[in-house]
């Protein structure tokens, strides 16, 4: 029984976790303007990568040069996630922003597959079309017309988001590292990159700061604090108590909470042919992760049953 509750509560923690990715487009999506996109982004992080750090302090831990080094580079990429994701917010509904992201389920099996030579099989990439003629659907809400240039933008963040991910594992896959440490590197990294732009382009963050009322204020820690920091933590936390699998599983639910927050809080018009592109986006990235998954697995099962034939 305890190791029932256990588990549920891990589950409950990461599904918590989804959520709040979900509702951060709602979020993000009243506190930005095109101005303050690059204000917006290096306060946050500067605050994340602050908090982190402390925690680090805390621990009594080093960062080591081959964590620095990977945390700079992956940090770089990353900054351009949130960049193009972030101006793409700026100039589209919560919900697209929530739900266009998720492709980022099946472009990085593509990509990774692109690099590391190992082929996918062919219904992934029907899963794949499909979550790709969701978005079509969402983003015209049935009218064959050209994507917005919010749509455009979110779009390039789940490539460029999917090369963060591919990218990650080319540089720590073979090297122990440890995540908090990684991820404070990576943080810092984008709060340097945004503070420096922020002194060319839109909004100085003193000037960011000084717009926040009371409720803009709230919802700006809930990003930093909620959406950043005690989400990577949670994370962290539930990797070493759960399988990978269920971890992706969980946080994979994402789009369902940004479509459930847009459409319902959020108030974003949604016409039929739009509830079908909802429905195809979430159906086709579920199946994709699902094949791939199975796909990945598989040589790895093969490789462990033993060679009744082999001679001796």
């Amino acid at each position: 029984m305890p190791a029932i509750l256990s588990r549920f509560r891990v589950d409950l923690l990461l599904l918590l976790v989804a959520a709040t990715w979900g509702s951060t487009y709602l979020v993000a999506k009243e506190l930005v303007t095109p101005q303050a996109v690059v204000a917006l982004l290096a306060l946050r992080m500067l605050l994340a990568a602050a908090l982190l750090a402390a925690i680090v302090a805390v621990r009594r831990t080093r960062i080591l040069a081959a964590e620095l080094r990977a945390g700079v580079l992956l940090g770089i990429v990353l900054a351009a996630v949130f960049a193009f994701e972030t101006f793409g917010i700026a100039h589209t509904s919560a919900t697209n922003a929530g739900l266009i992201i998720s492709l980022t389920i099946v472009l990085t099996p593509i990509l990774d597959s692109a690099v590391s030579g190992r082929r996918l099989p062919g219904r992934f990439f029907l899963a794949a079309t499909i979550a790709v003629a969701g978005v079509a659907l969402l983003a015209g809400n049935g009218v064959f017309q050209a994507p917005s240039l919010g749509d455009l933008l979110i779009l390039v963040a789940a490539i460029v988001r999917a090369v963060h991910v591919t990218s990650m594992y080319a540089l720590t896959g073979n090297t122990p590292m440890n995540s908090l440490h990684l991820t404070t590197v990576q943080l810092a990294t984008c709060a340097t990159l945004f503070s420096v732009a922020s002194l060319f382009y839109g909004d100085s963050i003193p000037h960011f700061l000084a717009r926040l009322d009371p409720g803009r204020a709230a919802l700006f820690l809930y990003l930093v604090l909620v959406c950043t920091v005690f989400a990577f933590l949670v994370q962290t936390w539930a990797v070493r108590r759960t399988s990978p699998s269920r971890v992706s599983l969980l946080l994979g639910t994402e789009p369902v909470w940004a479509a459930l927050v847009g459409i319902t809080i959020a108030r974003d018009p949604v016409a039929l042919a739009g509830y079908v592109g909802i429905a195809l986006i979430l159906a086709g990235t579920a199946w994709g992760r699902s094949i791939e998954e199975r796909s990945r697995l598989t040589p790895a099962l093969e490789s462990s049953v033993p060679v009744t034939n082999a001679p001796h």
